[in-house]
């Protein structure tokens, strides 16, 4: 049985609601076990014998649409993955504040021109490495909130699904994978 988790993109934000109680039964419904959300913004991990993350990411997206009919993008990561991810940060030495780091997963890796390409809009002070699926951000002057570098901006510059997390939550998420 290996460890997972479901990041939905853009989750009770906006107009796409969804009770976690219903994704937990979504999820349980589907097969898999030891079923467990995170907060209240689509962060689901869970044990399953699939061992393909795609095939999982796309089971979850189906039950969503045919049960509640919700067409929400799902990416999913392994347990060893979102470890990876949690241990790789390259601006946690330089940055103690969580709310200063997010992680934005990617449904794919982008072609590296568009990411050579991808900039900063002028005049804001972002870092940002992108690594394979992720894209680390670090924000020293102020949170997301105030950004035009944001999950949509990255989306359409990279031209892939994309999902974001702060910093506390992805070292949540890779807790919960790990079991």
């Amino acid at each position: 049985m290996t460890r997972y988790v479901a990041l939905l993109r853009g989750v009770n934000v906006g107009t796409t609601r969804l009770a976690m109680a219903d994704l937990r039964r979504i999820v349980t419904d589907l097969g898999h076990e030891a079923v467990e959300t995170y907060l209240q913004s689509g962060n689901v991990a869970f044990g399953s014998t699939v061992r393909d993350a795609e095939k999982l990411a796309a089971g979850i997206e189906r039950a969503l649409t045919d049960e509640l009919g919700l067409t929400v993008p799902v990416l999913v990561r392994s347990g060893r993955e979102l470890a990876a991810v949690a241990g790789g940060n390259p601006y946690a030495e330089v940055e103690d504040d969580p709310k200063l780091l997010l992680v934005a997963f990617l449904a794919t890796p982008p072609a590296k021109a568009v990411v050579d390409a991808l900039a900063v809009p002028g005049g804001e002070n972002v870092s940002f490495t992108v690594t394979g699926r992720e894209v680390y951000l670090h924000f020293p002057d102020g949170g997301y909130g105030r950004t035009k570098f944001t999950n949509a901006y990255l989306e359409k510059k990279l031209g892939v699904v994309a999902t974001t997390r702060n910093w506390k939550s992805v070292r949540a998420l890779a807790e919960m994978a790990a079991g």
